[in-house]
């Protein structure tokens, strides 16, 4: 068919399934937004007020739905404004794809000044994603949407960009479009590795299984197994949910690091197993399974007693058809487990107590498969250690990257891919007003997120540590912030003030009943560091 390049990458975009694009326009990409016009029936475009918006959204949709979360923008700046999510989505295993413009083919590396020029965009990029490449002919589109895609789904999930020169959107070119691929084959579980890790799981005492973002989809096979073993399930925040709370077996790190002395054989699944590893100590006592599906991160934190380089899904399958075999008789660890449960959570309340109450009233508001969205501030430090979950891809975090700010534009993407589940975002006053702006596309999408911004007048956490380890040096990090109720309601979203823990309940119970965005001032005092319960020491 004859098309141009902008036709040729919007056509091999929705062959590939993606139905929802988060982006920003500009002229480096009018070739590509033209077709998307054309092509509005079937792709819903979604813009927002900054690029960093586009990739936290496209992040957010991503890690709900566990589809690729698509997003456009322009090249030079646009592009670089987004790399904070891309790293985030680059941490979190999320399939992420990152569509950007590009200067003219004849400018690219000449340095003559172009607009959006920087030098050398595709390597720079590169560092950044699990694969980038270019367009160069648009007749290339369909061919290169098809690797990115095949990137984006195979092995370990990262995201990938594509680039396209704003010629090349613009030029006419027969194109041969190319159907999706369903399934991509990939090398099962080595048998071998398998029946040794059964012998070992079927043989322990006390085994204990830790769990991190590369569960995903095989949540069925693992409780399956948790429960033939009757083996505590450790949840990494990436994993939270992926065994309900509800669930005698379900711990999160705390409560696997107080049992890690006593456990015998540790099955880690989709999981670096960092600091937990090296951290919290390895003896000859103790052997150590992993299953994972990048065999580069198998050694990483150190040797596992056996290794499966294999999807989550189909290696705890086959360990589920091979433990029988060898499994000896336990008794059930529930009462250990609850009794173990209730007795962190009267820490939890003890030493943390502000942060717990207003963690209690956001669970009381919630409905089980509610969808939690933390950031950088005191009260999401303590839910990843002690917030109940009950339904996978329910609890979104920045993983290992830490990146302030990201949470309100992923709250708004995680709404965009599951618009019939409750969405609160918990946000601290420094973090939130890194996307303020996102509340404009939140009201203009008539996106339903209640957003709790915990508002103590302070980069709280780093102001904390500069007066309890610095001496009192405190600097660069006292806060003016606006009236959040007064400057929501003059975006047009719901704006509200809860003074207290059961005020919280209530504005959140209003803003889950009300359409549209919904922003909650909550003002904070000093909070206790929840630091002994987030590094945690050697336990053998």
């Amino acid at each position: 068919m004859k098309m141009t390049g902008g036709e040729a990458m919007v056509k091999s975009l929705t062959n590939n399934g993606v139905d929802t694009l988060f982006a920003i326009p500009g002229i480096q990409m009018d070739g590509f937004f033209n077709a998307a016009y054309d092509d509005r029936n079937t792709l819903r475009v979604i813009h927002t007020r900054h690029e960093q918006g586009c990739a936290y959204m496209a992040f957010g949709y991503a890690e709900v739905t566990g589809k690729v979360g698509a997003f456009a923008v322009v090249p030079g700046p646009g592009l670089l404004n987004t790399t904070a999510a891309l790293s985030t989505a680059y941490a979190c295993n999320s399939p992420v794809l990152c569509l950007s413009g590009q200067i003219p083919s004849d400018g690219i590396g000449r340095g003559f000044g172009l607009l959006h020029e920087i030098p050398d965009q595709l390597s720079l990029i590169k560092g950044l994603t699990k694969w980038a490449g270019r367009v160069e002919h648009a007749s290339q589109a369909p061919q290169l949407m098809e690797e990115a895609f095949r990137q984006l789904r195979t092995g370990r999930l990262r995201p990938v960009e594509l680039e396209v020169p704003m010629d090349v959107l613009a030029a006419h070119a027969d194109v041969e479009l190319r159907a999706q691929i369903a399934h991509y084959e990939e090398p099962g579980p080595d048998p071998e590795s398998v029946e040794a890790a059964a012998k070992l799981l079927g043989q322990a005492k006390r085994p204990i299984i830790f769990v991190g973002g590369g569960i995903r989809d095989a949540e069925k096979p693992l409780l399956e197994l948790a429960e033939m073993l009757e083996a505590p399930v450790v949840m990494t925040r990436s994993a939270l949910g992926a065994v309900s709370d509800h669930h005698h077996l379900a711990l999160k790190t705390v409560g696997g690091h107080r049992l890690w002395a006593q456990s015998d054989v540790v099955l880690a699944v989709g999981t670096r197993l960092h600091p937990t590893y090296p951290g919290w100590g390895v003896d000859d006592a103790m052997k150590v399974i992993r299953v994972d599906i990048d065999p580069v991160e198998m050694n990483r934190a150190g040797r596992p007693d056996v290794g499966i380089v294999a999807h989550a899904d189909a290696a705890l399958a086959a360990l589920v058809d091979k433990v029988p075999a060898h499994n000896r008789a336990r008794t059930s660890m529930r009462d250990e487990l609850d009794t173990l449960r209730a007795t962190l959570n009267a820490e939890y309340h003890a030493e943390l107590g502000p942060q717990m109450a207003y963690i209690d009233a956001i669970r009381k508001a919630l409905p089980d498969d509610g969808i939690v969205v933390e950031e950088l501030t005191q009260v999401a430090y303590v839910a990843r250690f002690a917030m109940p979950m009950y339904t996978p891809r329910s609890y979104i975090s920045s993983g290992y990257q830490g990146t302030l700010g990201f949470g309100f534009g992923t709250a708004l993407g995680a709404k965009v891919g599951a618009p019939d589940r409750p969405v609160v975002s918990i946000c601290g006053d420094g973090g939130f007003m890194y996307q303020v702006q996102e509340l404009s596309t939140a009201v203009q999408q008539q996106l339903q997120v209640v957003t709790l911004v915990f508002n103590d007048g302070a980069y709280g956490n780093v102001q904390r540590m500069q007066i309890e380890d610095y001496g009192g040096k405190v600097v660069a990090t006292d806060l003016h912030n606006p009236d959040f109720v007064a400057m929501a309601e003059s975006f047009g979203a719901q704006g509200l003030r809860a003074t207290t823990p059961a005020e919280v309940t209530a504005a959140i119970e209003k803003g889950l009943r009300t359409p549209g965005p919904t922003l909650i001032d909550v003002p904070l005092g000093k909070t206790p560091a929840p630091w002994k319960f987030l590094a945690l020491p050697k336990a053998r």
